[in-house]
């Protein structure tokens, strides 16, 4: 513990967790705290993070509430999705891509303000704790990082409750009973234009259904229309430029997409996760306009994508999806990576026709002025551009290896 800290840049969301950093920074290590709130369109708490970090005594030019929204979903979100980038099968990383932005704002407002440390509130247990330190040491190696949670004995959300308490810390009425007494906390959640997560309590028995009073974005899918709904995403350079025949920037489009989603149903699951700290953990995620554009996505590269091409991408997207699970935003193979999937993007364009129901994305239509689909030579029909016997000399070649394979060892 380096106590020559002179000012630490906070990430506050105004919390409990990180309000109770706030005076623990400030006691702990005697130093000034800067606070930096990240507006990734997580809702209405906010604003709210900067009264009450003025409440905890935080000068008004030390408080950051910044809207990154568009920065988020156009240099994070929107490149991710490029390469139909999924965890393990199933986790959209929601959480996994904010980390690096807030990261790097961190790191620009140190430099701003001359801080010499950036602090966050993530436990000793989970993946966040390393996808905000490598962003900081990946874009400021001569950066101090404090990680309380590693360092104090307030291992609990009860611990934290009480020390609130005694230091008369703003508490959210959801902490306390009828009493005024602190309680076991709600679920762990992180939101953001993406999506939102559920941890903890209820889910850590992953043989436990989730209640349905705990999904706070999607409509039951049972009691979503019963009408299905048409849309149609426009791309260009592998990217949603149109909604229905409207262009819209990328923060308007996820967050149209995200209320398609929310009636519809779409986007809910449940997963026990591989989390790069060593352990499994059980989480809850909605995320609808991120579902709807994965669809889509996929369908205009079928088009548009040769085949080879779309094989090699799909090969290296596990190891991309990896390394932002896992914090390596900054690093050079993510980068490397970033440049070979852009580059096939080039002549990812035109229109995807989805139909939304009950939970359900389904593509019905897709066209492309640069489709490498050919009619003509698919048709069951006849056509006059297809031998269909050139085909005996390719199976022929492929099952050379085959056949001399056979006469060599038999059948045995």
């Amino acid at each position: 513990m380096d106590k020559n800290i002179k000012k630490v840049v906070l990430a506050y969301s105004g919390g409990l967790d990180t309000s109770v950093i706030l005076k623990w920074l400030q006691d702990e290590y005697d130093a000034e705290v800067i606070t930096f709130t990240a507006d990734l369109g997580q809702g209405d708490e906010v604003e709210p993070a900067r009264a009450k970090a003025l409440s905890c005594g935080i000068k008004p030019e030390n408080i950051f509430v910044l809207d990154i929204q568009e920065e988020f979903v156009r240099d994070y979100v929107f490149p991710m999705f490029r390469a139909n980038a999924i965890y393990e099968g199933e986790y959209l990383l929601g959480t996994s891509i904010a980390r690096p932005l807030i990261a790097k704002k961190q790191i620009e407002i140190a430099k701003q303000m001359g801080a010499d440390a950036v602090s966050h509130g993530a436990t000793g247990k989970g993946n966040d704790q390393v996808r905000f330190e490598l962003g900081y040491l990946g874009l400021n190696p001569d950066i101090t990082v404090i990680a309380p949670w590693r360092e104090w004995d307030l291992n609990s959300r009860e611990k934290l409750l009480n020390y609130a308490k005694k230091h008369d810390i703003d508490i959210d009425k959801k902490h306390l009973n009828e009493s005024g007494k602190p309680v076991v906390s709600p679920y762990s959640m992180d939101a953001n234009l993406l999506h939102i997560s559920y941890e903890g309590l209820h889910l850590e028995n992953p043989m436990n259904e989730p209640e349905n009073s705990m999904w706070l974005w999607t409509t039951d899918p049972q009691d979503a229309p019963d009408i299905p709904e048409y849309i149609t995403i426009g791309y260009k350079n592998g990217d949603p430029v149109r909604l229905n025949g409207k262009e819209l920037c990328p923060t308007v489009m996820l967050r149209t997409l995200n209320q398609y989603g929310n009636k519809h149903g779409i986007g809910r699951i449940d997963i026990v996760e591989n989390r790069y700290v060593g352990m499994k953990a059980r989480g809850c995620y909605e995320t609808p306009g991120g579902t709807i554009m994965l669809k889509a996505h996929r369908a205009i590269e079928s088009l548009c994508l040769d085949r080879e091409e779309a094989h090699l991408k799909d090969e290296l997207m596990p190891r991309y999806a990896k390394l932002i699970y896992n914090g390596f935003w900054y690093s050079s193979e993510r980068e490397m990576l970033q440049k070979a999937i852009d580059e096939t993007q080039k002549f990812v364009q035109g229109d995807v026709k989805l139909k939304l129901y009950k939970g359900s994305v389904q593509v019905v239509g897709r066209q492309s002025d640069v489709s490498l689909y050919s009619q003509e030579h698919s048709t069951f029909e006849e056509d006059e551009v297809y031998d269909q016997k050139d085909a005996e000399g390719f199976i022929r070649l492929n099952a050379l290896r085959l056949m001399i394979k056979g006469q060599k060892r038999g059948n045995k």
